[in-house]
């Protein structure tokens, strides 16, 4: 989540003006140490109009943990302490897949979808929207108010993307082999952590200057990466990385749910004498064999995003990291070989 808020520069601080020219920009990016939010930060500092970023994060300070509710939190303090404009980070995960698997093929913004979100990552999500869009437009302590938006990536990939690393352990633990679970079928849009971040860094900006337009509107994440197919991005990105890596087959969704429930038994048998590995649940599986994408350029309409990372860019840049990444990975556990 971006917060911003303007003062005065501390070169004219006895003359304040109107002037943009005069006055600096303030930003607080709270998960600034995050995946998504340490390339966010990153992108701001290269920015000439900003004149300070600031990061909160759990992950600085161990006393944040005992909040709850963090985004109302959040925006009650902008309220309280005259920040005026808010771009909060949800995910597409808050629209859905639904319990009842229902697919979304190439949708927008604009696409009607209901039901309840079948993951409890989405339902949070789903719930810190409504928050945000309830806010937009409240009174500050000064009379003026607060303009929100919000940007829903899907699944992004780049440097740090720790799943990247874990799929290559396992496809190393089969010889090279990179099964995966998703239907040849189903589409899922993959977007590039940079221009993910970029798309915020724009966002913020005309958030300021086009309020009218911008105020409680929702944006998808998207660039050019070329396929919705997410065993196909995988499998570029890791045999790109290691020659040695190709792609398997698809693993049946039978197969695994029959794996799960297998899973799910011999952790309550064995309980509490042994805590068998993490493993996949079924909500995921069925997020993952669902048909959940988009196709939008409302981002590039209403503020003018376009991607700042080629697909060639944001693959050499992803697997120039997997490369160096690769020397401190630790060998898969007998129990990731089975699974």
């Amino acid at each position: 989540m971006i917060g911003s808020w303007q003062q005065t520069s501390l070169y004219s601080s006895t003359t304040k003006t109107t002037s943009e020219m005069d006055r600096a920009w303030v930003y607080l990016v709270t998960g600034g140490c995050g995946f998504i939010g340490e390339r966010i930060v990153e992108l701001l500092s290269q920015q000439d109009y900003i004149k300070e970023v600031r990061v909160f994060d759990s992950a600085a300070r161990e006393e944040v943990e005992k909040f709850t509710t963090g985004t109302e939190n959040v925006l009650r303090a902008c309220c309280d302490l005259n920040i005026p404009y808010v771009v909060y980070t949800s995910s597409i995960a808050a629209v859905g897949p639904n319990t009842l698997h229902e697919p979304m093929f190439r949708g927008n913004e604009d696409t009607k979808y209901s039901g309840e979100v079948e993951l409890p990552y989405g339902k949070t999500k789903a719930m810190a929207e409504k928050l945000v869009f309830e806010a937009n437009g409240k009174k500050l302590s000064n009379g003026g108010k607060l303009t929100t938006c919000i940007i829903r990536p899907n699944t992004v990939y780049g440097e740090k993307a720790s799943f990247l690393q874990e799929l290559y352990l396992l496809a190393k633990a089969r010889k090279g082999v990179l099964n995966y679970l998703e239907p040849e079928n189903t589409e899922r849009n993959n977007t590039y952590v940079g221009n993910v971040a970029w798309m915020h860094v724009l966002a913020a900006r005309n958030l300021q200057l086009k309020p009218d337009i911008l105020a409680g509107q929702v944006y998808y994440s998207y660039d050019d990466t070329p396929t919705r197919k997410g065993f196909l991005i995988r499998h570029q990105l890791l045999s790109s990385m290691d020659p040695s890596v190709r792609l398997g087959s698809h693993i049946p969704y039978w197969k695994m749910w029959l794996m799960i429930q297998l899973h799910r038994i011999i952790k309550v048998i064995l309980y509490p004498f042994w805590k068998p590995p993490a493993f996949i649940n079924l909500p995921l599986l069925n997020t993952i064999v669902t048909t959940f994408s988009y196709e939008t350029d409302k981002a590039w309409r209403h503020f003018g995003y376009k991607p700042l990372f080629t697909w060639e860019e944001s693959k050499h840049r992803t697997v120039q990291w997997l490369k160096a990444a690769a020397g401190n990975l630790e060998p898969p556990q007998p129990h990731d070989k089975k699974n």
